[in-house]
């Protein structure tokens, strides 16, 4: 039976954490992250876990010290936010190339300069090409949700790669919601006990973590793990399936909204998404073709179901939370802008920059950008060379 609650996104991923209970956490604390250390750290004075909580100097020790207690056969997790994530830049790499499924909840926040600690995609789009696997939330429920999940993903022989569980920070991981959250009993027996077939505690066990490996090997070793990310495709549509028995949700690689007979259509992650759906019901009682494709699942990228998705569409708006400072655009822009091309798909596309280090997003302002998608699809470009959503003047 589903248990109504209200919470923040930090509070809710909190209590997906309890009812997991796992192993080890590392953490160090960062806004607008630093919440989840913090519940998670109570609840171990409490009694309330068994989780062995590790306070640490530094991210980069947050994630040395996960990809330690993961390889010695634990379930572990850390959380971080904004330039705590781009400390463990180094050891990010040697958590994904070492198959280690360590869970790490991101909330989303600007990497400086100017120092800013609101919203923004720029810390895990920045990450991106790191090996781990990015599941994005739009709301709490959603973060809850993803949390739920994300250890079977991680975990699962076909994969063994670490995951972001990646929310809005202060936009959901502050606001307190609705809420629905599933008994502990059965997200006990979802989430599983946690059996690694190699780790370095096992007695017997001949593996060595983070060897060197020479030319003859080490490309052998980035195309297995390559195969991993592949394989999370198929992995991340299972476990959602399982998830919808017990919970009544359900989840894939994106969210379409509005889309089977869009005409025009707005991509994006995470918050803004609310947004655009209010905006395109006030645009389809007034007879315009208005749809959301959602972005869920970041890594691995589903560009080729994203692109069939927007087949039918003429004209489509690409929104980024994070500046690719490529001269072109963002890089959820760049990615589906390439899976489109190669999947023929005849509509005009535009890349949007929005709302960068927190900057608000209206109702109307989605408006404005279908308004302009309609211009666009009859051959006026109102958008500009390099449109940012909400600029004000150069």
């Amino acid at each position: 039976m589903a248990i109504k609650e209200r919470m923040s996104g930090n509070e809710a991923v909190a209590r997906a954490i309890k009812q997991i209970n796992p192993d080890v956490m590392p953490a160090f604390p960062i806004t607008p992250s630093t919440e989840i250390p913090q519940f998670v750290s109570n609840m171990v004075a409490n009694g309330e876990v068994d989780t062995e909580f590790i306070p640490v100097e530094s991210e980069h020790s947050s994630m040395s010290a996960a990809i330690g207690a993961s390889a010695a056969g634990a379930r572990t997790l850390t959380a971080t936010s904004s330039c705590g994530l781009a400390l463990m830049w180094e050891v990010l790499y040697v958590a994904a190339s070492n198959r280690l499924p360590i869970m790490m909840e991101v909330v989303n926040r600007a990497l400086s300069g100017p120092i800013n600690i609101n919203a923004e995609h720029s810390d895990s789009m920045g990450a991106r090409d790191s090996g781990w696997i990015q599941i994005y939330a739009e709301n709490n429920q959603e973060a809850y949700d993803n949390t739920l999940q994300a250890y079977r993903i991680a975990e699962h022989k076909d994969v063994k790669l670490p995951i972001m569980i990646c929310q809005d920070g202060f936009i959901t991981s502050h606001a307190v919601e609705n809420i629905e959250l599933i008994e502990d009993e059965p997200v006990k027996k979802f989430v599983g006990e946690y059996e690694p077939e190699h780790y370095l505690l096992r007695e017997d066990e001949k593996m060595s973590v983070g060897p060197y490996a020479i030319s003859n090997y080490c490309m052998e070793a980035k195309r297995a793990q390559a195969q991993g990310m592949i394989n999370a495709k198929q992995v991340i549509l299972d476990v959602a399936k399982e998830f919808e028995a017990i919970s009544g949700r359900k989840y894939g690689f994106f969210e379409e909204y509005m889309l089977e007979d869009a005409e025009f259509a707005v991509v994006a992650i995470g918050s803004v998404c609310g947004t655009i759906k209010d905006a395109i019901d006030e645009l389809r009682s007034q007879g315009v073709k208005a749809g959301l494709l959602k972005v869920r699942v970041f890594r691995p990228f589903p560009g080729e179901e994203m692109a069939k998705a927007l087949k039918r569409c003429k004209a489509v708006a690409i929104m980024d939370r994070a500046e690719g400072y490529n001269a072109n655009g963002g890089p959820l822009g760049a990615e589906l802008t390439a899976a489109m091309y190669k999947a023929k798909v005849s509509a005009e596309v535009v890349n949007i920059i929005y709302g960068l280090s927190g900057r608000d997003v209206r109702v109307n302002d989605v408006k404005d950008v279908f308004n302009k998608l309609q211009a666009l699809a009859e051959g006026d470009n109102q958008f500009g060379e390099y449109p940012y959503l909400g600029l004000r003047s150069l």
